[in-house]
């Protein structure tokens, strides 16, 4: 029987003990090829058994998806009471216990499936704000039968094109992220394959292209990126740096450029195929499949690929698809970050995993960015929906160079932090004079912010109360010594939404007990819970350094904060602005 990884363990209790405490809608962001599968079956699982007379409904919007999700739970629970709905699959189970649907199936069907108790919905970052949609009517219904229907949210993406993030604003269905495990994390813990970026020589250029519904205009897009003389330039470099690449993924601007792109492939001799919206279901699963089993080397799809879709081999995503949608841009490049571990390896640790993808057939995916999507919504295990107004933005860039430099040794055209000093993908060792030259902007920023991070060594750590600003929650202050300078880190468990979510981590990360603590003041009464931090993981941020990931152990210094005469105290506890250290 398949075991729940620490962070899938992790964040079903997260979910638990939240329905313990609140009677809310809790929401778990979890990166693509994470295992949202596994999870869903361990907690319908565990729902089931423990309440036997509950019902529980899972709904997403892709057949493939439906199937995957019930086959999951039928590998952990043979003989689960579940059934499916859904037309697409031809099955329409209305009274099981545990119901998996189709939502363009049963939007229209809550009275002929009766009450739920449990509604998980997967790829939830789909369902739209408005009120006449499918997903807004069914939830209305079901909740019309059942007033206290709790809602379980599940994405790698947990916010939309139009509203920001999912559990944010006035008419959000979710009222919490209860647990996070981002991109970043699974790379670094050897679940997930690297993400690598090279410079493209040719970009898109869709100055003047309108906007509808806070994305470019379809027709007017597709317009502006599908020319003869743009295809056959993206093919060529495609080809070019993918031949030592498998299986390319190209995301293209619409159907006809997807159909234009797949034909230029042909000419160039390149085994291709075309999946669109309206590809007959046997036909798109012909092509799926052989594209899984290397018989095609290319597919182009018109972002019909982005959900529902596993094919552990990509090695090679080419955004040919200028789009304003974050949730998108991270959904599109989480098609490559499935990895393939080298046969006999063990997989036990986090050393060992990331040992067996690098010597594995796939050591990284290849990212062509064409439609400027890094430079504009940053590294792709950073990124976070744009404020209103807010500018773009550089990055301190370098590329690793691809001629021998005057030491013979040669690079291999990497976009890397400013900060590195070492290519994280060939070992290049820049040379201090060479920073200026190798300079880029935020053309070439790296599709992983993980590049620039250092690990460092905490020689102390202290926890100190800071007061919220403009009506904001306080939180808590963590200053770490390393070497001769202070390092802060704010963590929020009086927040919501993301920053409740990472202070939850770091406490049970910490070995710290449940139930996390729900002030700043809690967390200070209760701070000799947690271990120490050995180090943190850093990265340049202007003039201050951001911690991107902690490793704990060590003897917990549990004195208080610094106290000064002229701050007031709230409970014994200081509260701080900056005390200097």
């Amino acid at each position: 029987m398949l075991q729940l990884r620490s962070y899938q363990a992790e964040a079903e209790d997260a979910v638990f003990d939240y329905w313990l405490a609140e009677p809310g809608n809790p929401l778990v962001d979890l990166a693509t090829g994470c295992g949202k599968s596994l999870l869903m079956a361990s907690a319908i699982k565990r729902l089931a058994q423990g309440w036997p007379d509950m019902r529980i409904l899972v709904a997403t919007h892709v057949a493939e998806l439906i199937e995957q999700n019930y086959l999951e739970l039928i590998g952990i629970w043979p003989f689960a009471p579940a059934g499916i709905f859904s037309a697409g699959l031809g099955r329409r189970d209305a009274r099981s216990q545990i119901v998996f649907a189709g939502i363009q199936t049963v939007h229209n069907k809550a009275e002929i499936i009766g009450h739920i108790d449990v509604l998980m919905v997967d790829e939830c970052h789909l369902i739209p704000t408005k009120s006449n949609t499918m997903y807004r009517k069914f939830i209305d219904a079901l909740r019309a039968i059942n007033p206290d229907l709790k809602i379980l949210g599940l994405t790698a993406t947990p916010y939309r094109l139009d509203s920001g993030r999912l559990d944010e604003g006035h008419d959000r269905l979710f009222d919490r992220v209860v647990h996070t495990y981002g991109v970043g994390e699974g790379i670094r813990d050897g679940y997930l394959a690297p993400l690598t970026s090279k410079p493209t020589a040719t970009e898109y250029d869709v100055r003047g292209v309108g906007r509808l519904g806070g994305d470019y205009k379809q027709g007017a897009l597709e317009a502006a990126v599908n020319t003869n003389e743009l295809n056959g330039a993206v093919v060529s470099e495609i080809i070019a740096k993918g031949r030592d690449r498998r299986s390319w993924l190209c995301f293209c601007a619409g159907v006809s450029a997807a159909q234009d792109m797949r034909d230029e492939f042909r000419k160039r001799g390149i085994t291709c195929e075309t999946v669109t919206g309206d590809t007959p279901k046997e036909e798109r699963r012909r092509i799926l499949e052989d594209f899984k089993s290397y018989k095609l080397q290319c597919v182009t799809n018109n972002s019909v690929l982005t959900t529902g879709f596993n094919h552990k081999g990509v090695d090679l995503i080419a955004f040919c698809r200028p789009t304003l949608s974050v949730a998108l841009y991270v959904q599109m490049a989480g098609r490559g970050t499935r990895p393939i571990y080298a046969s006999g390896m063990p997989l036990s640790t986090k050393e060992e995993r990331l040992a067996a993808i690098a010597a594995g057939p796939k050591p990284n995916c290849l990212v062509l960015d064409f439609a400027k999507l890094v430079d504009r919504h940053g590294p792709v295990d950073m990124v976070e929906p744009r404020a209103p107004g807010k500018g773009e933005g550089e990055a301190p860039i370098k590329i690793c160079p691809q001629e021998a430099d005057s030491r013979g040794l040669i690079g291999c055209g990497e976009k890397v932090h400013i900060s590195k000093m070492t290519c994280p993908c060939c070992g290049y060792e820049f040379p201090p004079n060479e920073e200026e030259k190798l300079t880029r902007t935020a053309a070439d920023v790296p599709i992983l912010s993980t590049a620039s991070a250092e690990w460092r060594q905490v020689n102390s750590r202290r926890f100190h109360y800071h007061e919220g600003k403009a009506g904001k929650p306080d939180s808590v202050k963590a200053a770490y010594m390393v070497g001769l300078k202070s390092i802060n880190e704010w963590l929020c468990p009086a927040h919501a939404g993301y920053p409740k979510s990472k202070a939850d981590r770091y406490w049970m990360k910490h070995g710290g007990q449940r139930p996390f603590p729900k002030t700043p003041l809690e967390w200070l009464e209760r701070q000799s819970e947690l271990q120490g931090t050995l180090e943190v993981s850093v990265k340049p941020a202007g003039k201050y350094w951001e911690i991107i990931d902690h490793r704990p152990g060590g003897v917990n210094d549990n004195a208080p904060p610094v106290r000064t005469a002229t701050k007031k105290t709230v409970n014994g506890w200081d509260t701080e602005d900056d005390i200097p250290f």
